[in-house]
């Protein structure tokens, strides 16, 4: 059974985005810890996460994805900016013990001129200070599009980050399809090729997540603007190749498309529609 779902607000509950989710056909769904832009977060009640777990598991949900907030940047020369990394991710990570063996989803982040090397020494470093041997969630590294100063564009970057980690077992990789498109690596064409080099530099083992995305622009753009699915650049039949793609095919996929709920049921729909049950 494919495993899809798209992102959904924190705001009402986490039982009652469990409940969202199955009104519009999905069966995971991903979430913002806290606000997107920001560093407040709902205090958590631990009733409202039990209920979600077992709604959960009554309907073979896949994983649940936590998205950290877009303001992380953990490769920041500021000091502080640096400090609200932390402090932000250490704090999720115990949140997320609320909804145990789930995954958490980070934009590596921005080295601002210093070299990539500077900034991936520096998350490292944080991972290396907040990761812990007893937690259940997997965090996750997110592919990039590589505009500007950004980390993560290449698979060698997050290769890096991941080889400067100790506690390795506790990190895995998301896949964008529109980051990794503008980036220059060619899905619509070339599909099992970007696999090999991933598996090759990183590692397939390594793959927990899609976030499956169209792109409003042309591969190798370098610009990370998300279209809704079959109308952008990478186009409906490569989703079809990627969503049955014998790799790719037992992850969970996310969208983040520029969509509302009825539009997100349609996506879902669409791409259901497209999976072919082995």
């Amino acid at each position: 059974m494919m495993k899809i779902g798209c992102h959904l607000s924190v705001s009402k509950g986490y039982y009652a985005m469990g409940k969202e989710a199955l009104d519009i056909g999905a069966n995971t769904f991903q979430f913002f810890t806290r606000n997107p832009r920001g560093s407040k977060a709902k205090e958590i009640n631990p009733d409202d996460t039990r209920k979600l777990q077992e709604l959960a598991k009554e309907h073979s949900f896949g994983p649940l994805l936590a998205h950290a907030p877009y303001t992380l940047n953990p490769g920041s020369p500021e000091g502080r900016t640096r400090e609200f990394a932390f402090e932000t991710m250490e704090d999720d990570l115990k949140r997320m013990e609320f909804l145990p063996g789930n995954l958490y989803n980070f934009h590596p982040g921005s080295h601002v001129g210093r070299g990539a090397e500077a900034g991936i020494a520096q998350i490292a470093d944080m991972l290396n200070a907040i990761l812990t041997p007893g937690q259940t969630t997997t965090v996750l590294l997110e592919t990039m599009a590589g505009k500007g100063t950004e980390i993560g564009g290449t698979f060698e970057e997050l290769r890096m980050i991941l080889d400067g980690v100790a506690l390795n077992d506790k990190m895995g990789v998301c896949l964008d399809t529109c980051h990794v498109f503008d980036a220059g690596y060619d899905i619509v064409n070339n599909l099992d090729g970007v696999l090999e080099e991933f598996d090759r530099v990183i590692g397939l083992d390594r793959l927990r997540a899609i976030h499956i995305n169209d792109s409003k622009n042309p591969g190798g753009s370098h610009k990370d603007r998300h279209e809704k699915i079959g109308e952008g650049s990478i186009g409906l039949e490569a989703f079809t190749r990627i969503i049955n793609h014998p790799v790719l095919r037992e992850l969970p996929f996310y969208l983040e498309t520029p969509n509302d709920l009825e539009g997100y049921a349609q996506e879902i729909s669409l791409l259901k529609s497209q999976y072919h049950d082995s």
